[in-house]
């Protein structure tokens, strides 16, 4: 019997790991789905494709060319390889992209602190909201 806790004591390590696929899958219904639902929608909105979602390189490239940026910036991200510059380097391009879909869409800098820190929500705001995207046209004050 294994007494390192209570708890594995009762259920098991096999019983932890079912735990942990239901806690997962609660998850992936809740909060995935929609959100990838919503980025789908905004997808949508801006004359993409919306299956594109699914492509997990694809659809950081779709991502790019709403923000109205080149296609092989998709390789920006692997500057994070070189530890404490590379971490900037890619910090300012997640902050740099978001801040152009956001004012594609006519948002301002506060949607892009809230598609940067509360993403979950903020792309069900854009997918689902009344935003428009505008493409060239800069927000409105």
């Amino acid at each position: 019997m294994n007494t390192f806790t209570p708890i594995l004591g009762e259920i098991g390590i096999f019983g932890v790991l079912v735990l942990q696929c239901f806690a997962f899958l609660i998850m992936f219904g809740w909060i995935i789905v929609p959100v990838g639902v919503a980025v789908a929608k905004t997808f949508s909105k801006a004359g993409q494709p919306g299956w594109a979602v699914l492509i997990p390189i694809y659809n950081v490239i779709i991502l790019l060319r709403i923000a109205g940026l080149p296609w092989y910036w998709v390789f920006t991200p692997l500057v994070a390889i070189i530890p404490t510059p590379g971490w900037s380097a890619c910090l300012v391009w997640v902050v740099w992209v978001h801040h152009r879909i956001s004012t594609r869409f006519g948002q301002g800098g506060g949607f892009t602190v809230g598609l940067i820190l509360l993403s979950p929500i903020f792309w069900l705001i854009l997918g689902f909201g009344s935003s428009k995207y505008n493409g060239e046209q800069p927000a409105q004050a």
